[in-house]
Order: C-alpha cells, then sequence, then structure tokens
C-alpha cells in the first residue's frame, strides 16, 4: 500500500490508474467504512482512501478535539485490505489559500444539520471538492448515514459537470440497529444503550411528536426530527456526543 501526502504526489500517482474507485475518510476506521472499500474494490481495478481530519467542517472546537484518531490502526486495517494507497494530507496542503475560496450551497445545506452547525458543509463540499481534483476518480463512495451529505455531494458533482459517479450505499448497523460511526467511540455502555434506543425507536414510533417525548425521556436530547422526501431525519446529543441517522419512511 502507497502512502501519499502531498497533493501532487497523490495526483501523479492517480494519473498512472484507470478505473479508480475513492474513498473519503475522516480516519477512526469502522466496518462501515471497511464496506464503502469493499464495494469499491469489487467495481474498480484499483482503490484509493483518503483520511484527513477536515478542521473546516466542525463548527465546534471541541467537537474536533473529541473526535477519535486512530491513525496506525487506521493504516493496518487498510494495509490488510489491500487497499493500493492512502493519501494522508496535511491541513497546510489541502488550504494553501487559508480556506479563503470554497464551495457553498445556499438551499439544502441550510435545512436539517444546516441550520445548527453553520459552515459545516461549506467544509464538507470544499473539502471533498478538493479530493476529487486530487484523486480523479471514476467512481466515489459514500455512505447513506450521511444522508444529507450524500446529497449535497451528488449534486455538486452534477452542478460542476464532473466526471465522476457518485455510489451510495447503505448504512452499516449493528445487531441493535445503530449506525456505525466513528463517534460512536467516544460514548460510554450506558450512552451506547441509549444511542441503540434511539436508533430503534427512530423507525418504531410513528409520530415524530411521540418519538420525540420516548427519547427525552431517556435523556436523549434532540437536535431536530424531521421528515421529508421519503425519509425521517434526525440528530440528537448522547452524553455530549452528536449522532445522527435517517430511514426511509
Amino acid at each position: 500500500m502507497k502512502q501519499l501526502f502531498k497533493p501532487h504526489e497523490a495526483k501523479e500517482f492517480c494519473n498512472n490508474l484507470q478505473e479508480v474507485g475513492f474513498v473519503p475518510t475522516m480516519g477512526a476506521l469502522h466496518n462501515g467504512h471497511i464496506s464503502l472499500i469493499h464495494e469499491s474494490q469489487k467495481h474498480n481495478r484499483h482503490t484509493i482512501v483518503s483520511i484527513f481530519l477536515n478542521p473546516k467542517q466542525f463548527n465546534s472546537p471541541h467537537d474536533l478535539q473529541k473526535y477519535p484518531v486512530n491513525l496506525d490502526e487506521d493504516l493496518k486495517i487498510l494495509n490488510e485490505l489491500e487497499v493500493d494507497a492512502v493519501f494522508l494530507p496535511h491541513e497546510k496542503d489541502m488550504y494553501p489559500d487559508d480556506y479563503h475560496y470554497k464551495i457553498t450551497e445556499d438551499n439544502f445545506s441550510q435545512k436539517l444539520c444546516g441550520k445548527t452547525r453553520p459552515g459545516h458543509f461549506d467544509g464538507v463540499l470544499t473539502v471533498v471538492m478538493k479530493l476529487l481534483q486530487i484523486i480523479r476518480p471514476d467512481k466515489a463512495y459514500f455512505g447513506e448515514k450521511d444522508y444529507q451529505q450524500l446529497v449535497l455531494i451528488e449534486n455538486m458533482v452534477k452542478a460542476f459537470f464532473m466526471d465522476i459517479e457518485i455510489i451510495a450505499c447503505p448504512a452499516v448497523r449493528d445487531g441493535k440497529g445503530l449506525a456505525l460511526s466513528s463517534r460512536n467511540q467516544r460514548l460510554t455502555a450506558q450512552g451506547l444503550k441509549k444511542a441503540q434506543i434511539f436508533a430503534e425507536k427512530l423507525k418504531s414510533i410513528a409520530s415524530l411528536v411521540e418519538l420525540e417525548k420516548h427519547l427525552n425521556a431517556n435523556d436523549i436530547l434532540v437536535d431536530y426530527l424531521e421528515e421529508n422526501s421519503g425519509r425521517r431525519f434526525a440528530a440528537v446529543h448522547i452524553e455530549d456526543v452528536r449522532l445522527i441517522d435517517n430511514v426511509p419512511l
């Protein structure tokens, strides 16, 4: 597995490849990430993974500081999976302009998570645009757990006429139905049980009013519960950890 650190190194490496699948991550890899990598390896000759904890999408410095980092373990996982290369850029190389230039979407990004996380999706779309320009994959893989992010990235690629296919992959869940997330690692055993209650009730309680009452009764602080486009979306706080999920109606 090749380790690439500079954008120009990654561009040169990927320019010599054909049929490239790309899986961008922020590290702290789990089975959800691994499922994306497996999907890429099924349908492409080469698979590139990036690990970049993007500070520009964190509107809370506390959240950034607490985000789990397990680089040695991540590299071991990727090496065992036999990905072709991992891109490990530094912040100063990804933002040589000091983040003066950015991608902004002014409609869907202002809803759901965007209502309480100002600037979050600017950071997401900007870093994904940069990564796609560097790697230039044929296909890029994203999970449906971050459904709003997925839709925004799909529409960004269309809006800028990019010859990249965005592949949506189902959320991977644990045995209790909780969507896998790197942030789950920050939960205590009690917090994990509450998160599993959140996941189970999200799909089983028909009324949003009753759902919010039930979550509050279990000391689960609701950020939002909304339904649109045939899906139910939710964000909650458990033990100072923000979790999101969505399920089809």
